[in-house]
């Protein structure tokens, strides 16, 4: 049973070694995790994964695996949890049983009756048709049966009564296949960040305070050194309007991880694709127009490029003069991208739609050609691919 489950976590896109699965089997050989079910997820998870990004995947490979397997767990476990005692206590209708339950009627008559029932029920219920409860046919609870009512205190439908803590899906938003939050994108941008000494000598170094007091024989000497600051400088570039409306939270949202993570950050705004102007402000207006040569002249070639933006265009937007869809730019896109590129070596793209659907659309293909293949999708594991290119 556990070597299945060890080929479906494989499969599943966890990297599983040999030996973490040999560890968990000397967990349970040693008597870990063999008291409930849920302390053997725990106790599996804790062996087998090494990456939180995973923990959504391994909840849903051990649900599937797992689901239904409660005689299973027997072989592991000398008692069960409490509550999976009181699900004991279910009831399991026949399809005739079931035709017999009538529904309240509606919407309306159904939020009626449940403000009624709380006003009513001073305590627990189980097995009824009437009250809030569990195991019964009333319209309002858990781990019971109606045509049409509302569940109450349970996690995922009867179908998955053997499931507990697994099937709630807890780390979903830390797969690494999700779009990113604020917090998430922070976290992932960290591995950016190079660390110096720099400045003025303000900080007290008590390594070295005790290293020299030491050496002069007892008489306090202390020492100070420089700060230490995060010295990657960032260059970001983000797409707004049009086809970028859609992801305005999300590039917002990773404006304000970037401007948290990094004190030398400067950012511009485009519309579509990279010509002789940019905009300090993302509206565009109010005389922050700057000359992307001057831009280029600006900052030095330490910075990192980083480019937002979907590429969805006309490809003549790219390759053509006068391409752009607001004015008669004088020069081909492709070829303020070429300067931006040559000033900037670490460079990467991150567009906000889904890798499987960029073939679908020449503009994309074209801008991934001009930049020898480094645009991400802006999904966690998207945007460590581009740290990786930006290192």
């Amino acid at each position: 049973m556990l070597v299945k489950f060890f080929l479906l976590l494989r499969a599943s896109g966890i990297p599983v070694t040999p030996p973490e699965f040999l560890s968990l089997l000397e967990a349970l050989a040693a008597g870990l995790g063999e008291s409930n079910a849920e302390r053997f997820y725990h106790l599996a998870r804790t062996c087998l994964v090494k990456d939180e990004r995973h923990y959504d995947r391994f909840d849903l490979a051990f649900a599937r695996h797992f689901r239904g397997a409660l005689d299973a767990f027997e072989e592991l476990s000398r008692e069960l949890p409490p509550d999976w005692l009181e699900r004991l206590a279910e009831r399991n209708l026949t399809e005739a049983e079931k035709a017999e339950i009538q529904s309240l009627g509606g919407w309306d008559a159904l939020m009626e009756t449940l403000r009624k029932r709380l006003e009513e029920q001073k305590g627990r219920h189980e097995g009824g048709s009437r009250w809030i409860g569990t195991a019964g046919t009333s319209p309002f609870g858990a781990h019971g049966y109606n045509p049409e009512g509302v569940r109450i205190g349970q996690q995922s439908s009867r179908n998955h009564s053997a499931v507990k803590v697994w099937d709630r899906r807890e780390f979903a938003n830390l797969d690494d296949g999700v779009e990113l939050g604020t917090r998430n994108m922070k976290i992932a941008l960290r591995r950016l960040r190079r660390f110096a000494r720099r400045g003025a000598a303000t900080e007290f170094a008590l390594g070295d305070t005790i290293d020299a007091t030491a050496r002069s024989g007892g008489w306090l000497d202390i020492k100070m050194l420089p700060e230490r600051r995060n010295v990657v400088k960032v260059l970001l570039l983000i797409d707004v309007g049009g086809s970028m409306d859609p992801y305005a939270q999300l590039c917002a949202e990773l404006f304000s991880a970037a401007r948290s993570e990094f004190k030398h950050l400067e950012q511009y705004y485009f519309h579509n694709f990279l010509y002789e102007r940019l905009w300090r402000d993302n509206r565009r207006r109010g005389g922050t127009e700057k000359p992307t040569l001057e831009v280029l002249r600006t900052y030095p070639s330490d910075y990192k490029l980083v480019l937002v933006g979907d590429a969805t265009m006309s490809p003549y937007e790219i390759t053509h003069a006068g391409g752009s869809v607001e004015h008669m730019n004088p020069e081909a896109g492709r070829v303020w991208l070429a300067r931006l590129l040559a000033a900037f070596p670490r460079f990467a793209w991150l567009n906000p739609q889904p890798r499987r659907a960029w073939h679908h659309t020449a503009s994309i293909e074209l801008t991934r050609e001009l930049l020898d293949g480094r645009m991400y999708p802006l999904t966690l594991a998207g945007l460590d691919e581009a740290i990786d290119a930006l290192k």
